[in-house]
């Protein structure tokens, strides 16, 4: 099992942020149907007043979990992500992937 970051820089604005959690809406419960998908979640900032919280603006995280990376690069295939980029390229600045496995074994 693989637990993908996603990072994804907007540009400033909120009609941008919308526009992104807008597509994310439509794209999800399709993506959770995925055959290899077992977790997809759009992570946004908490909004408080800790100290040691470090905010980073204009920014959406996706947290996902693939059975493996060809599950993962079928999914980037899909006709509704490549609508879903389509759809916000003018939206997103930039956009990190990290493709993560567990650290240590129980």
């Amino acid at each position: 099992m693989l637990t993908i970051i996603a990072d994804i820089q907007l540009r400033p604005g909120t009609e941008h942020r919308e526009k992104v959690l807008n597509a994310f809406r439509k794209i999800t419960p399709v993506v959770l149907q995925e055959e290899g998908c077992h977790g997809y979640q759009l992570l946004i900032d908490h909004e408080s007043d800790v100290h040691y919280q470090t905010k980073i603006p204009d920014s959406i995280t996706m947290l996902e979990h693939w059975e493996s990376v060809e599950h993962l690069n079928a999914h980037l295939q899909t006709p509704h992500m490549q609508a879903y980029q389509q759809q916000v390229k003018d939206d997103v600045l930039n956009v990190k992937i990290r493709i993560m496995q567990k650290g240590l074994s129980a």
